[in-house]
């Protein structure tokens, strides 16, 4: 097995919620596909939802096993899927995981500049319209708090187009604040690159999840609490869709 698995065919084409596909190999309760329009998760982005159908059988997608030759796709029975493979993905939860890793990006961009480069420790994203993103900090006061909250609404209503491109990752890691996680960060593919997501003029890091076109496409936010989690570690918990 290669120390490198294959860039999910989700975060190219975020667009494709659906593909019909041949059986590679399949085991009870499982199938493996070349590729998929599913996100099988990462990051603190939840796997994405949704349903595979094969000679008039539906199941729901379970869980994900990522490897170099496809994606296993598993179903949660002992039936074994064969033929052409029809999938489908939530659309719903993928929006609502593509808004809230938008977010996270904002959330993080303003922290990172308004306490002096504060590095991200985590990100809880649920199915849900409240989700937690943890920074290490020592202390947050109401003002700052405010402040943050202020700037991602702002960049919410800039409109602001979130794209991507692929850099040399050695490049990458010479390049103050593209990293910005405290102990993990996204893989280095296996042409010696790794995945960049920009919100035009405002925000650039490495990522490897799925997101918005333009940052108009979220809603407005509100943080609804900071709990402490710790002598240097405060958790932003962040509800959507505030008036």
């Amino acid at each position: 097995m290669t120390d490198f698995l294959p860039r999910p065919f989700a975060v190219e084409h975020p667009e494709v919620l659906s593909l019909d596909l041949p059986t590679l190999d399949a085991r009870p309760g499982a199938v493996l596909l070349a590729r998929s329009p599913f996100y099988p998760g990462g990051g603190g982005q939840l796997p994405d939802r949704g349903t595979m159908a094969w000679n008039g059988i539906v199941r729901d997608v379970v869980g994900f096993e990522a490897t170099a030759e496809g994606l296993w796709h598993l179903i949660g029975d002992e039936a074994i899927p064969d033929g052409t493979i029809e999938l489908r993905v939530d659309h719903a939860f993928r929006q609502r995981m593509c808004e809230q890793h938008t977010v996270a990006h904002l959330v993080n961009s303003a922290v990172y500049t308004l306490f002096d480069g504060a590095l991200l420790t985590g990100v809880r994203m649920t199915d849900t319209d409240e989700f937690s993103v943890d920074f290490d900090l020592p202390k947050v006061a109401p003002e700052q708090l405010r402040a943050v909250e202020n700037a991602v609404n702002a960049a919410i209503a800039d409109d602001r187009p979130v794209r991507t491109f692929d850099m040399d990752y050695d490049a990458a890691q010479a390049t103050a604040g593209l990293f910005r996680a405290k102990s993990v960060a996204p893989p280095r593919q296996a042409d010696g690159m790794i995945r960049i997501v920009d919100i035009d003029g405002l925000d650039r890091q490495a990522c490897g999840g799925t997101h918005l076109v333009s940052t108009a496409k979220a809603r407005r936010i509100r943080i609804l609490k900071v709990d402490n989690k710790g002598r240097q570690n405060r958790r932003f918990r962040i509800g959507s869709g505030a008036a």
